[in-house]
């Protein structure tokens, strides 16, 4: 009896130390896995604090080195990937160089990660000269370098780089793409008309129907496409740049030269398509309308702006000084002085093309660009 309990007794303690081990096993496993998942997380945490830290720096130089504004937004659900998972995508970088501003976007994978972009005015006094200007040419090709050398820094394996309205129209062109070929050591793919809006649209709607309206410093394009196919395109000679240099912020001389350049369009009407707007212009609007305190994409993209509301804010816009406009929530503040002239030509354009709406569209001609030197079809 005495050698049954005993055997029992052995049994019992057998058991209850197999229990502790793989208790005590059980709970080093699990200080394993946590210890790691630190890891990742400060490893993560550090490439994240590096992405910005690079940004920041980005940021300072361009102002410094070149008195400009900088204005840099962030897709929030493609950033994880950007900063955890840098050396596994294919990053490949397209470079804008508008009237108004120089603009940087950083793809990966079919996918817009980040944009920055830079004022640099190149479109300034080009009608009334004909040229672009020394100082303008100049901010505008050190702003393509610094976007060039951040890409490169970031990890981009190709850097694309094209030019609108400024350029093609400017007499001087190819003293601006020397320095620009001089100083960036790339070259710089001047689009027509045609191949502006084509780019527009297909970064806005891909191959959806629809039609845009691309407001831009020098220029404004109206296109619409069915079935993945064009009906209709037009670009007229005519943007905030241009406008701000001819009837600054006269709304009776503004109007009279919108009135003359929007000819350019004809007759056709848009009423029967959904039409988007796209451009700094359209960005800069829907920032206002929303008294943004920091430039958000994510409420940007998709805002509905009428006809009769385009009319309100451009009065609104032309009757505050430029220091009254560069003091609105939600504008950047070096658009201040040629955002009015802007606006009414949006409103001018969908008053003439009976366009009741429009939505105002992140996804523009960068993402267009891509689309065309990449050859995809994708959706970002």
């Amino acid at each position: 009896m005495n050698e049954e309990k005993r055997n029992r007794l052995i049994a019992a303690v057998v058991v209850n130390v197999i229990l502790l081990i793989v208790i005590l096993a059980a709970v080093v496993i699990y200080q394993l896995a946590v210890i790691v998942r630190l890891n990742g997380l400060e490893k993560d945490l550090k490439n994240k604090i590096d992405y910005f830290n690079t940004q920041t720096e980005l940021d300072e130089k361009l102002s410094n080195t070149t008195n400009l504004t900088t204005v840099c937004w962030t897709r929030r659900t493609s950033m994880v990937l950007c900063s955890a998972n840098n050396r596994l995508m294919k990053k490949i970088s397209v470079i804008d160089v508008g009237s108004n501003s120089v603009r940087l976007a950083m793809m990966a994978d079919g996918k817009t990660l980040y944009k920055k972009l830079a004022t640099t005015r190149l479109g300034e006094g080009l009608s009334v000269t004909g040229k672009i200007s020394a100082q303008a040419g100049e901010r505008t090709a050190n702003a393509v370098a610094d976007f060039k050398n951040y890409a490169l820094s970031q990890g981009a394996q190709k850097v694309y780089v094209f030019a609108t309205a400024a350029v093609r129209s400017a007499v001087n062109r190819q003293e601006f793409l020397n320095l620009v070929r001089r100083v960036c050591g790339v070259e710089v793919d001047v689009l027509s008309g045609q191949d502006e809006a084509r780019i527009g649209i297909s970064g806005a709607l891909k191959n959806r129907d629809g039609g845009i309206i691309d407001v831009g410093g020098a220029s404004t394009e109206v296109t619409v496409q069915t079935g993945g196919k064009c009906v209709y395109s037009v670009s007229a000679d005519v943007g905030a740049v241009r406008l701000f240099d001819v009837a600054g912020r006269d709304k009776v001389k503004l109007e009279k030269v919108i009135s003359d350049k929007i000819t350019a369009y004809g007759n056709f009407q848009a009423s029967a398509y959904n039409m988007y707007a796209i451009g700094g212009t359209a960005t800069t609007l829907a920032s206002v309308k929303h008294g943004l305190e920091v430039y958000d994409p994510e409420v940007v993209d998709g805002t509905v702006i009428s006809v009769n509301e385009a009319g309100r804010m451009a009065d609104r816009l032309l009757s505050l000084t430029v220091e009254g406009v560069r003091a609105l929530k939600g504008m950047e503040p070096r658009r201040a002085d040629v955002i009015g002239g802007g606006c009414l030509l949006l409103y001018s354009v969908m008053k003439k093309l009976g366009i009741e709406k429009i939505t105002v569209s992140e996804s523009d001609n960068l993402e267009g660009y891509y689309i065309l030197k990449e050859g995809l079809n994708e959706e970002f």
